[in-house]
C-alpha cells in the first residue's frame, strides 16, 4: 500500500461484524483464562496485560506508524520528550556517551545536556554541517549512538542523513533521527540509513493540538551483536533470562524498550489519546501537501519583504539547505518557516504581537497558523553561545503556517509588518 492508503488502513483491520472505525479500548487491565497465561506474560509480555505498557488501541496506532516509516515495530509514549529520552536510555547507561547535532529542539538540548548528564550519560554536540573527519573526532570508546533531526526545530537545517548514518555505522553505533517536522510523508529516514526514528506526535501527526504524544520506530536493520551492546545479547535477569537478539531478532531494540523502559517508567499514552492521534494520521498526507504549498507561498512573501533580514526555508531556491532538501525532502519541507526580523528581539516581538489571525502560542505544526519567539520562549534556558550553536538569532521568529487560505495568512503578516 502507498502512504495515503496506509494512513487509512494500516494497524487495524476489522473482522466480520467488528467496528469499521478503530475502537477505543478504555481499560487498564485484561482478563485471562488461567494463572499460567498471566505468568507467561510476566516473563514475556507479548500481548496486552496492563495498560501501563500495552493497549489494543495504542497498539493499532503503533503498527500504523511503523508501517508508514517502514520499520519492524513502534512504541508510543506520552510525549515526544519521552520518546527521545527512551531512545537514548535503551542504549546508554551511566558512563556512556552519545553524539547529537547541536541544531535540535531546545527542550531536547536541555534533556541531553543537563538531565542526562545528571544520570552520568554524556552528550557530545557536533556541528551538523561539519565534515566527516571533524565529526569523527567527537567519538569516544563509550559512544553508543548518534542523534539528529531531519528538519531541525527551529533552525530548519536539513540533516544529511546518509552522512551521519555512514559515520555512525563506521563506529558501530546506530543513527537515531527525530522525524517530527518531516513526518514519513515527506521523508523516510530508514531509506537513507537511519536505524531508529522518533517523533513528537503532538505536531503534524496529530495536527489539531489535541494531545501530547511521542513514538519510537525501530528499522530492524542495526546489528546489535557487534559487541558494543551486551545488554541486547546477554540474558536479561529481570525477564528470566530473555536474550533480546536471540528471542526477538530484528525487533530486539523496540521489544527491549517496551519490556524494560516502558515497564519501569510507564510513560504510555491513554487509549483515547491514541484514538485522536489516529484521526490525525488518517488525513496526514492531505495536510502535509497543503502545509508545503502554503509554506512555500509564505516563505516567498517573507523573502520579498524589506522588513525581513533572512528566511530559512529549505524549499526556497538559494537556501543553504536547498540541495539537501531536494535529496531528502523532494515533496516539500513542511509548513514551518524561520525568519529573522530586522531590528532584533524588540521588532520580532512587536511583529508577533501585531498578528491577528496567527496565534502566539507554545506550539508548532498545527492546522492553525501560529508563531513563537524561540530566544525568549522554548529556548530561553539556553545560553547565548548555545543559542548561536542551535542556529537561533534573537530576532528569529518561528512561523508555523496552517491550513487557512494562504491569502488570509499573507494579509495578516502584511498588516503586522506594516506597523514596524
Amino acid at each position: 500500500m502507498r502512504d495515503e492508503t496506509k494512513c487509512l488502513h494500516s494497524g487495524y483491520t476489522p473482522k466480520n461484524g467488528e467496528p469499521r472505525v478503530m475502537p477505543i479500548v478504555q481499560s487498564t487491565t485484561y482478563v485471562f483464562d488461567s494463572t499460567d497465561h498471566i505468568a507467561e506474560l510476566f516473563d514475556m509480555p507479548t500481548e496486552p496485560m496492563y495498560s501501563r505498557f500495552a493497549n489494543p488501541t495504542v497498539d493499532a496506532v503503533e503498527k500504523k506508524i511503523a508501517d508508514l516509516e517502514g520499520g519492524v515495530g513502534a512504541m508510543c509514549t506520552s510525549s515526544g520528550q519521552a520518546a527521545s529520552l527512551f531512545s537514548i536510555l535503551n542504549l546508554c547507561k551511566c558512563g556512556d556517551s552519545f553524539i547529537s547535532t547541536s541544531t535540535i529542539y531546545g527542550g531536547t538540548v536541555n534533556l541531553f545536556a543537563v538531565t542526562l548528564k545528571r544520570l552520568g550519560i554524556e552528550c557530545i554536540f557536533v556541528d551538523a554541517d561539519a565534515d566527516e573527519e571533524e565529526i569523527q573526532k567527537a567519538f569516544k570508546p563509550n559512544t553508543k549512538a548518534v542523534f539528529g533531526e531531519t528538519l531541525a526545530n527551529p533552525a530548519l537545517a536539513v540533516l544529511d542523513i546518509e552522512k551521519f548514518a555512514r559515520i555512525a555505522h563506521k563506529n558501530g553505533v546506530p543513527l537515531i533521527v527525530d522525524n517530527t517536522f518531516a513526518t514519513p510523508i515527506l521523508c523516510k529516514p530508514f531509506e537513507f540509513g537511519a536505524d531508529i526514528v522518533v517523533h513528537s506526535t503532538s505536531k503534524y501527526m496529530d495536527g489539531h493540538a489535541l494531545q501530547v504524544g511521542g513514538v519510537i520506530v525501530d528499522s530492524g536493520n542495526f546489528d546489535w551483536t557487534n559487541g558494543k551492546f551486551p545488554e541486547f545479547t546477554e540474558p536479561d535477569e529481570t525477564y528470566h533470562g530473555v536474550v533480546y537478539t536471540k528471542d526477538f531478532g530484528r525487533m530486539a531494540y523496540i521489544i527491549k524498550a517496551r519490556m524494560q523502559l516502558m515497564r519501569d517508567f510507564g510513560a504510555y499514552p491513554a487509549a483515547h489519546s491514541a484514538f485522536l492521534l489516529n484521526l490525525g494520521l488518517e488525513t496526514l498526507p492531505l495536510r502535509m501537501e497543503r502545509y508545503c504549498e502554503n509554506g512555500l507561498r509564505v516563505a516567498e512573501y517573507f523573502r520579498g519583504s524589506d522588513k525581513i533580514e533572512s528566511v530559512n526555508y529549505a524549499a526556497l531556491p538559494g537556501d543553504k539547505y536547498h540541495e539537501l532538501a531536494k535529496k531528502y525532502l523532494p515533496k516539500g519541507t513542511c509548513g514551518v518557516i524561520s525568519i529573522v526580523i530586522k531590528g532584533g528581539r524588540e521588532k520580532a516581538v512587536r511583529f508577533m504581537d501585531g498578528l491577528k489571525l496567527a496565534s502566539n502560542e507554545v506550539h508548532v505544526a498545527d492546522i492553525r497558523t501560529c508563531v513563537l519567539h524561540p530566544a525568549s520562549e522554548t529556548h530561553r534556558q539556553l545560553t547565548d553561545e548555545q543559542l548561536i550553536a542551535a542556529g537561533i538569532n534573537p530576532g528569529m521568529v518561528r512561523f508555523s503556517v496552517g491550513l487557512e487560505n494562504v491569502e488570509d495568512i499573507i494579509a495578516d503578516i502584511d498588516q503586522s509588518l506594516s506597523r514596524l
